[in-house]
């Protein structure tokens, strides 16, 4: 079944919590979390305080992904923030291997990514150690840009290549997913929709309940 995890990036953080009240009873699980040290990408967000001031009022599954330079520093203090998962760059890490570890032995999931024009073959040797796979569909760094199409061709790999060796590996998108193109990706077997401003920049009940119509049609 796929999953909708709604990119916080996009919401309104004058009012973070009446945002997220608004996601509640519509059958969502988890929530996006992006963070950004600007170095690893041109743009700074949230970290540890907003993840652990939001933990006690939400019970969603803590998708977070780090767009930081060298992630394996502050493993810790996303677990204690409340964090259920951690997605790291693949470029990111000096010792990639040892990071993925570190996250798996903290309890959490370990998601890997890349950004849209690193090779996806260089991933697959560590996918022994991941639970998900994140497929940038924009360049990492900022919300509402446009999506990718060239990507679609690094998530019929992955789908490819985990079905091929029975592999018990999700594969999400983020990046310029809309109600419009979602199907785009969902006809290419990803488990898991990113999206941002497609939700948190409107109607956000109204927009969660469309793109679950949609994902009925892939059940």
């Amino acid at each position: 079944m796929v999953k909708l995890s709604p990119s916080l990036l996009s919401a309104n953080f004058a009012n973070l919590q009446d945002d997220l009240d608004k996601t509640k009873g519509l059958g969502i699980e988890m929530l996006h979390i992006d963070v950004m040290d600007g170095i690893f990408v041109p743009n700074i967000s949230f970290a540890f305080k907003v993840i652990s001031d939001i933990r006690g009022k939400n019970d969603y599954f803590f998708d977070t992904h780090l767009m930081i330079e060298e992630p394996i520093r502050y493993i810790d203090d996303f677990k204690k923030a409340g964090s259920d998962r951690i997605t790291v760059h693949y470029e990111a890490c000096k010792d990639l291997r040892k990071t993925l570890k570190a996250i798996k032995d903290s309890g959490m999931e370990v998601g890997l990514t890349a950004k849209p024009e690193t090779d996806p073959k260089l991933l697959l040797e560590y996918f022994d150690l991941i639970d998900l796979i994140l497929v940038m569909s924009v360049r990492p760094g900022f919300g509402g840009q446009k999506f990718m199409p060239e990507t679609k061709a690094t998530m019929t790999l992955y789908r490819k290549y985990i079905d091929e060796n029975g592999l018990d590996i999700k594969i999400q998108v983020d990046g310029g997913i809309k109600t419009t193109n979602v199907r785009e990706v969902l006809d290419l077997g990803v488990d898991e929709i990113v999206s941002g401003s497609d939700i948190f920049g409107k109607d956000i009940g109204g927009q969660i309940q469309a793109y679950h119509e949609i994902f009925k049609e892939y059940e």
